[in-house]
């Protein structure tokens, strides 16, 4: 499984290395007011490939910080008295010991 996954880095590493060698013309990219970037177009996909990356993630981090804060709460504040299950004796009178489940706030982003 090792090789495997060696392999599997490999074919891919070959394949973007193949994608940057036939892609070695410029490329320009026009900006507002004139301004023109000329580069390789594998520099230029990679560029916008990371800009898209970056910005999806600023994007969820105020997502994540609000869901690692509710978690924390959800850790640290003590159960009420009422949610405990309560013990009932079976019907035929031996009582088998109630195993105490905890009911946590569901705590998801959906």
């Amino acid at each position: 499984m090792k090789y495997l996954l060696w392999l599997l880095k490999a074919a891919i590493f070959f394949t973007l290395f193949a994608f940057a060698l036939n892609n070695q013309q410029d490329a320009t990219v026009h900006f507002f007011f004139g301004t023109q970037w000329r580069a390789p177009l594998v520099l230029v996909v990679l560029t916008a490939f990371a800009a898209g990356l970056a910005v999806g993630v600023l994007g969820m981090v105020p997502r994540w910080w609000r869901h690692r804060n509710a978690a924390r709460r959800a850790q640290t504040s003590p159960l009420p008295a009422s949610t405990a299950p309560a013990a009932t004796p079976s019907a035929s009178g031996s009582a088998a010991p109630a195993s105490p489940v905890s009911e946590l706030p569901s705590v998801h982003g959906i």
